[in-house]
């Protein structure tokens, strides 16, 4: 199975997870990505995102969390081998306009900032991704690709997801204790 299949399916079982823009770039087949407008990321843009992967889904006591899982690195991968050169720009330039924020607002990037402010950021984003609810922006793709690609690493499957290797029969009644967590399966 191509990583592009498992993702879509990754997707459709996350269902309402996953916003439209992405659930539309994972279904849609961009098979001929035009390399000369491709995007490309530093080694300091996949830390940014590592961070603000964190915001999202942070370390507990229970398990690890987003940037354990890679997604700094996951992220901008997936921007490039999935995404058609205007969202991959469209990306590009909302996380470039993030960090220049934070070093307006707060006189460092976003990789310096506390957590108290980086989340401060994110919200700021967030509350504008939902005002223009309709359009694609910045924050709704690396929220998403942080959901999609947390729950598909081997961190998100088998340490915030109660896992069974084999699960046996289908039972769509099972039975779940108080406080346990969802099951995934392979």
């Amino acid at each position: 199975m191509e990583r592009r299949e498992a993702l879509k399916r990754v997707a459709y079982l996350m269902g309402g997870a996953i916003s439209a823009t992405t659930m539309g770039v994972l279904f849609e087949s961009f098979t001929v990505l035009d390399k000369s407008k491709m995007v490309n990321f530093s080694v300091s843009d996949e830390a940014i995102l590592a961070e603000f992967a964190e915001i999202i889904i942070p370390t507990t006591a229970a398990c690890p969390g987003a940037k354990e899982a890679g997604l700094g690195a996951f992220i901008p991968k997936m921007i490039r081998d999935c995404y058609p050169a205007n969202l991959q720009e469209l990306f590009a330039t909302g996380l470039k306009a993030m960090d220049e924020n934070c070093i307006k607002t707060f006189g460092k990037n976003f990789v310096s900032l506390s957590d108290v402010e980086r989340k401060q950021i994110v919200t700021t984003l967030r509350d504008e991704a939902v005002a223009n609810h309709r359009q694609p922006s910045f924050f709704v793709i690396a929220r998403d690709l942080t959901i999609l690609g947390y729950y598909s690493s081997e961190i998100g499957c088998t340490q915030a997801r109660e896992y069974l290797l084999i699960p046996g029969r289908y039972d769509g009644n099972a039975p779940l204790e108080p406080g346990q967590k969802a099951w995934a399966t392979s």
